[in-house]
């Protein structure tokens, strides 16, 4: 078996962004704010653009890397952002920041005996990424939205967190719809009254 086979990361110069990437690059980057609360322009340049300089050192072939070093190489695969993108992340991260109020007050009511400090910073902050998404995207369905979350959780977040996510998601949903705050437009986005 070729060493190629194995580390198929090392072969991986580059990745196209693609609204996915982005979401979990947004959750990221307010999951960090909510832990240590930097600027959140500094967070994102950091976590959304981050820059690779990896020839500018030269490498030679009997230069032993640490594990650290051999983690950092393989999972940091840079990634090629479309301009459109980027924008989409930024404004997604925006109306998290307005959001925050709403979204709080949805998970309290809707995350049945649990207090908001005993739900888990990821799951917080991808329930209010789904809220914000909802509101003011409104050329994205909600099911995309929801499903969207959901598959970020499978990655980033406990088995348990899905069911919980879904049904925080849905309930916020519905209360959303009736206070009139959800407006999709474009085919197939209407909302039934």
């Amino acid at each position: 078996m070729e060493t190629t086979e194995l580390f198929p990361l090392s072969k991986t110069k580059k990745i196209r962004g693609n609204r996915h990437l982005a979401r979990e690059k947004v959750m990221q980057v307010l999951a960090v704010y909510e832990l240590c609360q930097e600027p959140i322009d500094f967070l994102f340049s950091h976590i959304f653009v981050r820059e690779f300089k990896f020839e500018e050192e030269e490498l030679s072939a009997d230069k032993l890397l640490t594990p650290a070093e051999i983690i950092e190489h393989e999972s940091d695969i840079p990634i090629v952002w479309k301009k459109d993108e980027v924008e989409f992340a930024k404004q997604l991260v925006r109306c998290c920041l307005k959001e925050k109020p709403l979204a709080t007050e949805l998970m309290l009511k809707y995350a049945k005996n649990w207090e908001l400090n005993r739900i888990a910073i990821v799951d917080r902050v991808l329930i209010l990424m789904g809220i914000s998404e909802l509101i003011h995207f409104e050329t994205i369905p909600p099911k995309v939205t929801m499903n969207e979350i959901i598959e970020i959780s499978k990655e980033f977040s406990a088995d348990k967190s899905i069911t919980f996510l879904n049904a925080v998601l849905d309930a916020s949903y519905s209360e959303l719809k009736k206070r009139g705050l959800i407006n999709k437009t474009g085919k197939g986005l209407k909302l039934k009254k």
